[in-house]
């Protein structure tokens, strides 16, 4: 009867930090950076390419730090199209970007001087 015993105590342990894991998890994950509502903070980048047409931009940037991204070079898509007349490529600039929904959209850009 023993082994039985220890074997469902140890079911238990394992059931019982099994249910933790995904607690510990979510707390360490913030979910409101993934809010396309979170006010989205100004980043540097450079411009590599624009497609007006599309609405897209691709920005070789630094940490987006509202939503806990690093440095990449990406493509984005712009809120507005005509945001994308201020840019070119090579330009420097500052950008605000914010998760819609899983799409990554630029809602702010400002060719830096």
């Amino acid at each position: 009867m023993k082994p039985i015993k220890r074997a469902l105590t140890a079911i238990a342990v394992v059931a019982a930090t099994m249910v933790g894991v995904p607690s510990i998890a979510n707390a360490q994950m913030d979910h409101s950076k993934m809010d396309a509502t979170q006010m989205a903070s100004m980043t540097d980048g450079e411009v590599r390419k624009v497609d007006k047409e599309a609405g897209k931009v691709t920005i070789k940037h630094g940490d987006i730090k509202n939503l806990d991204m690093p440095g990449m070079t990406m493509i984005f898509t712009a809120k507005d199209k005509a945001m994308l007349d201020k840019v070119q490529a090579g330009d420097k600039v500052k950008f605000a970007v914010i998760n819609d929904g899983g799409k990554l959209v630029v809602t702010e850009i400002q060719p830096v001087k």
